[in-house]
């Protein structure tokens, strides 16, 4: 269980990195502004605000479907290959490692900068639907670009004793990246300034990010994952 409540904190963690990654953060405005294109003109900015809020809900459970459907599937082909569990750890930490690596800048992985996104026009007479659909494609076709720090994840969710873990483990990366999506659509009006401010530590985030991925890969390869036990315990 102390392993589990570790690797939902490091899944969570991870959400959070990707949300302010340089490949999502930076397009966050314009989802706002497809969210916002939704809301039937509404006079009361509070109304506005709140219809936005709503749809982004409902724009993090389409793209949520999508990363715990493949926390599950990681995880239901590592129940198959349960007696090769231990090289499979080795192997998903080499993974992590390179992801971290790729992060960094210090290794290409090309692959990762495939763009594999759908533009979607707002229909607002689809309603919440069409928030929904526009979630599920930014699942599917963004998975590639934060596919070193979902990538580290999905291995996580590989060694999980059982499916439902390894879909809790992605449905704890996808509160990650959807919450503060939700902060910046409720607070749609300054949204914008906050995300200005926010670009310009984008180097530092992309090296913490790269040094996290090497720290977490480092310990899966080693079976050391409890060792975040004694950091976590204290943070909380």
């Amino acid at each position: 269980m102390q392993t589990l409540n570790i690797s939902l904190f490091v899944a969570l963690s991870a959400g959070v990195l990707s949300f302010v990654s340089p490949c999502v953060l930076p397009l966050v405005p314009a989802y706002l502004g497809y969210l916002g294109g939704q809301v039937a003109s509404a006079e009361e900015g509070t109304l506005s605000r709140r219809a936005t809020f709503l749809h982004g809900i409902f724009f993090v459970l389409g793209f949520s479907v999508i990363f715990v459907a493949l926390g599950a599937a990681a995880s239901g082909i590592g129940q198959l290959l349960y007696t090769y569990r231990l090289a499979l750890m080795r192997v998903g930490g080499v993974v992590i490692i390179v992801f971290g690596l790729h992060t960094l800048g210090l290794l290409k992985i090309p692959l990762l900068y495939y763009d594999t996104r759908r533009h979607y026009r707002p229909r607002p007479e689809l309603g919440y639907l069409s928030s929904v659909l526009m979630g599920f494609f930014f699942g599917a076709g963004w998975s590639p670009c934060v596919g070193a720090t979902l990538g580290a994840i999905l291995t996580l969710a590989l060694n999980e004793a059982t499916v439902a873990r390894g879909a809790l483990l992605l449905f704890a990366y996808s509160l990650g990246l959807g919450i503060p999506f939700l902060l910046m659509a409720l607070g749609v009006g300054q949204a914008a300034g906050i995300l200005r401010r926010a670009r310009r530590a984008m180097r530092a985030v992309t090296i913490i990010s790269g040094l996290f991925l090497i720290l977490l890969g480092l310990l899966v390869f080693t079976n050391n994952l409890g060792w975040l036990a004694g950091p976590v315990d204290a943070l909380f």
